[in-house]
């Protein structure tokens, strides 16, 4: 089982789920990451696979969104999916929003990150390595997902995210709490120079210093948790106010899913927050 030492592990209604102390301090949200334990899912879905698009059966998905839900008291029928394709666009979401990507067909499109200020309207984004980033502003009562990939990471699409929570709901940089989610980490994150020569353009030498890590094989690893602390602080957020995972998707495939542990051959994970 993860052992963590920031986030929470639950297990209710027989689906294991990890949750956020900071968050769980306000009681304003429903939230969690998902794992691969309680699901119906079968073979390289087992069991929890929560991707429409992978392709499991579509009644298995939607049981797994059932039973997740019911454990953190969410109606699955109002969830709200994202359109992930590795970019930085972010929308803001309504009740108008419910239920697009599961019970009805939905206009998000080419959208990696969510945001809203309205109550049980429930936010998801999917992952299987990637870094999930939650947000929740307790002041102003607003929430968001982002998915941050190597793609999105190095167009920052955590900092734009907090831009548009300023920007539409007055969301102050110094009051927002952040997550960074199970994700591949730097222990496991190989890659060539295209990749890195990328984050050479976003992130200054300093930076860079914290981030990359030449191989002997020339090579590198790339540590996508503090790329994302460095951009959510230069947003404004406090470093207090950000819960940084230590918990790697590939190390714990056994739990998790993760897309280079299996060559692709898996399901999908979600972040989910709502406002009560």
């Amino acid at each position: 089982m993860i052992q963590s030492n920031v986030f929470h592990m639950v297990k209710k209604q027989g689906v294991h789920y990890l949750t956020i102390p900071a968050f769980e301090k306000t009681h304003l949200v429903h939230h969690c990451f998902s794992t691969r334990l309680g699901g119906v899912s079968q073979g390289i879905f087992k069991s929890m696979n929560l991707g429409f698009n992978r392709g499991d059966r579509s009644e298995n998905v939607i049981q797994n969104f059932k039973v997740l839900c019911s454990a953190i008291d969410v109606d699955y029928q109002h969830l709200v999916f994202s359109d992930q394709i590795h970019e930085d666009k972010v929308r803001i979401v309504t009740h108008k929003d419910r239920g697009k990507g599961i019970v009805k067909s939905s206009d998000i499109k080419g959208i990696d990150a969510l945001i809203t200020n309205e109550s049980k309207v429930p936010l998801v984004t999917f992952y299987a390595d990637c870094v999930p980033l939650f947000f929740l502003d307790p002041v102003q009562k607003v929430v968001g997902l982002a998915h941050a990939g190597w793609r999105g990471t190095v167009k920052q699409i955590g900092k734009k995210t907090v831009d548009l929570m300023h920007r539409t709901f007055k969301s102050l940089p110094k009051d927002i709490l952040a997550a960074i989610g199970p994700s591949i980490g730097s222990c496991c994150f190989e890659v060539d120079r295209p990749v890195v020569d990328a984050f050479r353009s976003s992130f200054d030498k300093i930076e860079q210093q914290r981030i990359i890590l030449e191989q002997m094989n020339h090579k590198y690893t790339v540590d996508l948790w503090t790329a994302n602390e460095i951009i959510l602080q230069k947003a404004g957020l406090l470093k207090e106010h950000i819960t940084k995972t230590d918990i790697c998707t590939r190390c714990h495939s056994d739990i998790l899913f993760s897309h280079r542990a299996t060559a692709g051959q898996r399901g999908s994970l979600a972040a989910i927050i709502e406002l009560k």
